[in-house]
């Protein structure tokens, strides 16, 4: 278990370039064919959250997807709605940023907290697991 989770920060990483790289690209296009950043940005919640949870629990964290595990993670990326939103004001409506610049760097702001609680999303159970493994023993 050591071994995955010291390898999982290079993993979520490139996970996170992808699916920051597929928000980024939904945001600032509906930028582009004039959709507002709030739209947007919930096509890209969807879209975003159901790829990077498969790729996070797969690919980044080598554990089984679960219903429960893909729960945890959507209502733990829910989180960054409002965040990124209120980012995006921010960045757009006070600092007076265009989109091509703001959506990233709003993204960039983001990654510490996706870690975190996508390491938890998805590795809970196999930590509660474990736990009620080590109690038998």
């Amino acid at each position: 278990m050591h071994r995955i989770l010291s390898r999982s920060p290079v993993r979520f990483l490139i996970v996170g370039a992808l699916c920051a790289t597929g928000h980024n690209v939904i945001v600032i296009g509906g930028s582009v064919i004039g959709i507002n950043y709030v739209y947007s940005t919930i096509v890209s919640y969807f879209v975003v959250v159901t790829i990077g949870f498969l790729l996070h629990a797969n690919f980044t964290f080598s554990q089984q997807a679960t219903g429960g595990s893909f729960v945890r993670y959507a209502v733990a990326m829910a989180a960054n709605y409002p965040v990124s939103i209120l980012l995006m004001f921010i960045f757009v409506n006070i600092l007076h940023l265009v989109v091509a610049i703001a959506s990233p760097l709003s993204t960039v702001i983001l990654i510490v907290w996706n870690y975190t609680v996508s390491r938890w999303a998805i590795l809970e159970k196999a930590r509660a697991t474990r736990g009620i493994q080590n109690d038998r023993g």
